[in-house]
């Protein structure tokens, strides 16, 4: 959020707490307790002219706030001025992180506004209140469900579903040989990465027609020059020619599995 926004609209007070709460590190900026409820609190007290500024407000324990009550951060720290100097100047201290993420979120806006597409933007305090309002437990898949400005006519329930997890793999490795268990070279590989239209990587279906290992399998194939395959089986591996596999899916650097949640209470 920006400019005005702070102080606008249903979710003001919610993402300036969420705010101050992530700038200050989640604990009392006069004490340094964590782990208990915090208030916003006002540096320099309203009563004393003290504007609704951000960089006049932070977040301190209940027993803080009442002993600090009208008194100037000043006067209330006059005997800790390390902690002073501390308040003082972190105060001004915007989130650099959100400052960046600020500048690069606009800027992809602008870059998807050029291709004349309709582009919506909301905040993640935004989705987190939602996410509260609507009784949602914390997870990646809900918290995507309560993107977006939601009517409060409307209410989002979870049945059982099957959600699709996508895991980072990797493309493989630069290193161009293998080693053994005393770390001297043992072979090398090839910088021809497709061989009889695999690649390490691909998702295949092996249908090994005899031997221990018979069976139909679907797995991450490993790749040989001689078109002698590697497939995973249970309790190991498996060597089996190219002709027994069929390409499901390119290795695209991330492995795909569903899994059944459970409908929310």
């Amino acid at each position: 959020m920006s400019g005005a926004e702070y102080q606008q609209g249903s979710l003001a007070g919610y993402e300036v707490r969420q705010y101050l709460l992530e700038k200050w590190g989640r604990r009392c900026a006069y004490c340094g307790v964590r782990g208990v409820l915090l208030q916003v609190e006002h540096i320099y007290p309203r009563a004393r002219g003290g504007s609704d500024r951000i960089s006049n407000l932070t977040v301190a324990c209940e027993p803080c706030n009442q002993k600090k009550s009208v008194y100037a951060v000043e006067e209330f720290l006059a005997g800790q001025p390390e902690r002073l100097a501390y308040v003082s100047q972190h105060s001004k201290k915007p989130l650099r992180d959100a400052a960046v993420m600020n500048a690069t979120r606009w800027q992809l806006w602008r870059e998807i506004q050029s291709l004349e597409l309709p582009v919506l933007t909301w905040s993640g305090g935004c989705t987190k209140y939602n996410r509260i309002v609507h009784g949602l437990a914390k997870s990646h898949t809900l918290d995507a469900l309560s993107v977006g400005e939601i009517n409060q006519s409307n209410r989002i329930v979870r049945y059982p579903a099957k959600i699709l997890v996508a895991s980072a793999t990797g493309r493989g490795s630069y290193a161009r040989t293998r080693v053994d268990r005393h770390g001297f070279p043992r072979l090398y590989l090839t910088r021809r990465k497709r061989h009889y239209g695999f690649a390490t990587g691909d998702l295949v279906r092996a249908v090994i027609p005899h031997g221990k290992n018979a069976g139909n399998y679907i797995r991450r194939v490993a790749v040989r020059a001689s078109g002698i395959h590697r497939v995973p089986v249970p309790g190991g591996y498996a060597d089996t020619s190219h002709r027994n596999l069929t390409l499901l899916q390119r290795g695209d650097g991330y492995a795909y599995t569903t899994r059944l949640e459970p409908p929310q209470s």
